[in-house]
């Protein structure tokens, strides 16, 4: 029998806004008063700087209207914008086999099982990180998560239809030299809503997690201000893929 999960949907949300709900989210499943619950959101312009970026990876033209923001996920650089499916498991491992690289191991099924239904067979690559689609090889999804006291936050970025440009002019994007970036809309050869894709990605991480998903009702929407009741816990592990 599949257990209970929360999804809540909130289009465009500036990133610091949504570090600070998943925070607050993070705090009352860790405390029993929420259950597991998934964002799917949007963000605007914004690069991303994992606990492993190094000095060099960032080359943003001086002009360039995008936001800078150190975050304690795992990993390097990465970009967020429109066009992009930002996805926040904030579940408790506990429940989901208390080990984090099955859990990323699990979000990547769940990326890929995402984009079965738009026919785009994505698989993962020895040795390279994120999710891709082969011959050549393009990235289309990236995976950063972090890991406090077993619950997670942060997670993955689905690439649906924006422009790439960015991951390669603006940073070395994850660390990888030379990678090349896709999106949905590119190989489909079609404009791809992300409320196209949220149906099936939320569908994929119900069947990798055995959760069933309502959304969130409005109350406790409305109960979830930023800082309510929540103190920052420490580190327990950060990841990205």
């Amino acid at each position: 029998m599949a257990g209970s999960g929360y999804v809540l949907n909130l289009g465009a949300v500036p990133y610091r806004e949504a570090w600070e709900l998943q925070r607050t989210v993070a705090g009352a499943v860790s405390q029993g008063n929420l259950l597991d619950t998934v964002l799917l959101l949007e963000h605007a312009p914004v690069v991303t700087l994992g606990r492993r970026t190094e000095p060099g990876e960032l080359h943003i033209p001086p002009d360039a209207e995008v936001e800078i923001v150190e975050t304690d996920r795992g990993g390097k650089s990465t970009y967020h914008g429109p066009g992009q499916l930002v996805c926040y498991p904030i579940f408790d491992l506990t429940k989901h086999g208390q080990d984090v690289k099955k859990y990323c191991r699990d979000l990547e099924e769940a990326l890929i099982r995402t984009m079965a239904p738009l026919r785009l067979e994505a698989t993962r690559i020895e040795g390279l990180t994120g999710i891709w689609l082969e011959r050549p090889p393009r990235k289309i999804a990236s995976i950063g998560i972090h890991i406090s006291k077993w619950i997670s936050t942060h997670g993955y970025a689905l690439n649906v239809d924006l422009d790439p440009a960015p991951f390669t002019d603006w940073i070395t994007a994850c660390g990888i030299e030379d990678a090349q970036f896709t999106t949905i809309a590119r190989e489909l050869g079609r404009p791809v809503g992300v409320d196209e894709v949220r149906p099936h990605a939320l569908a994929a991480l119900g069947e990798v997690f055995d959760l069933d998903f309502d959304e969130l009702p409005r109350d406790d929407v409305d109960a979830l201000r930023p800082g309510l009741g929540h103190e920052r816990s420490t580190q327990h592990a950060a990841v990205t893929e």
